[in-house]
């Protein structure tokens, strides 16, 4: 079956739209300077232009697997697959394109997570957590002017572990991480892999931000603001 790479011409001719073959996602990521990232729980990936996903969901199979290798403890493995999943971000302008990346990245890790644990191991906490992490870090919007389709401001948020088996979720505006991040580079034009939030710490005080009650990985579903 041949790879479709584009929906139609249309959509080429007015915003450019044509999506990476699997074959080439694959040479990008398994360049060595990559790799080295993408087997990495911390390492944080962007792709500004993220389409249905074909970079992430091939970046979320591998840093899971990954996991798989770096854990013993079935109970610690629940929680760094929560971890690695929340490094990635995606923007996407269509609305079609961020219903299927958001479908994608779910069944990816769905996918995975019933592959890794039996029955009697998985945690449907796990699976609802996994849900709204990618809810917050996928988002409708342009990336040039960094909001979304109803005009407002891109919003992202920084999963920071705490301990060892905790996570304090903190929001920040797109713009935000941009304008105090000196650690952003591009990498072939394709996605972005940075720091999201190296410099947000001292730039607090200049953007308004949501912080959320630390809470176990599992628990992230619960939302709960301070």
């Amino acid at each position: 079956m041949t790879e479709k790479i584009i929906k139609s011409a249309d959509r080429v001719k007015n915003i450019g739209e044509v999506f990476t073959p699997k074959e080439t996602v694959d040479f990008m990521l398994d360049q060595p300077e990559i790799k080295e990232k993408v087997n990495s729980l911390t390492t944080t990936f962007l792709e500004p232009s993220a389409g249905e996903g074909a970079f992430l969901v091939e970046i979320l199979k591998r840093k899971l697997l990954y996991a798989r290798t770096q854990v013993n403890s079935k109970k610690d493995l629940q929680n760094r697959f929560l971890q690695a999943l929340s490094t990635l971000y995606g923007i996407e302008l269509m609305e079609d394109n961020v219903e299927m990346l958001v479908i994608n990245m779910v069944n990816t890790f769905r996918d995975v997570y019933f592959n890794t644990f039996s029955p009697e191991e998985q945690n449907t906490k796990i699976l609802k957590s996994a849900n709204v992490i990618i809810s917050a870090n996928m988002a409708q919007g342009d990336a040039l002017t960094r909001k979304t389709a109803t005009g407002n401001p891109i919003v992202f948020s920084e999963w920071k572990p705490v301990g060892k088996n905790k996570v304090q979720r903190t929001e920040y505006t797109f713009d935000s991480i941009v304008e105090g991040s000196n650690s952003l580079k591009s990498i072939h034009n394709q996605y972005e892999q940075l720091d999201l939030f190296s410099t947000c710490e001292t730039e607090k005080e200049k953007f308004n931000f949501y912080r959320y009650l630390p809470v176990k990985w599992e628990n992230i579903y619960k939302q709960m603001v301070e």
